[in-house]
């Protein structure tokens, strides 16, 4: 993840103050620290996809390495080539 924790709740508040300050939702006083919080847990999901896909990519491969080994692949190019899979099987947006 290339943020750090800190900033991404820093980021999750103002955007929420922006959202209510330019009238786009409406959020009672009270509620206000439950959606930010909510927010900041939704972006730290949004920003930690691609750590859980490499993290998939890297067992798949573990499981296969003797193999590659055997026949010469290259590690690097396999994981871009199943990385890229598990997106399209996932549908994800990858960066």
């Amino acid at each position: 993840m290339l943020l750090n924790r800190d900033y991404v709740g820093y980021l999750a508040a103002e955007v929420i103050k922006k959202l209510v300050a330019g009238q786009l939702v409406e959020i009672r006083e009270k509620d206000v620290e439950p959606v930010i919080s909510r927010a900041r847990l939704r972006i730290m999901e949004e920003l930690t996809v691609e750590d859980r896909v490499n993290e998939q990519v890297r067992n798949i491969l573990i499981q296969y390495q003797d193999e590659m080994r055997r026949t010469g692949v290259s590690y690097q190019e396999m994981f871009k080539k199943v990385k890229g899979q598990i997106a399209r099987d996932q549908k994800l947006i990858l960066r």
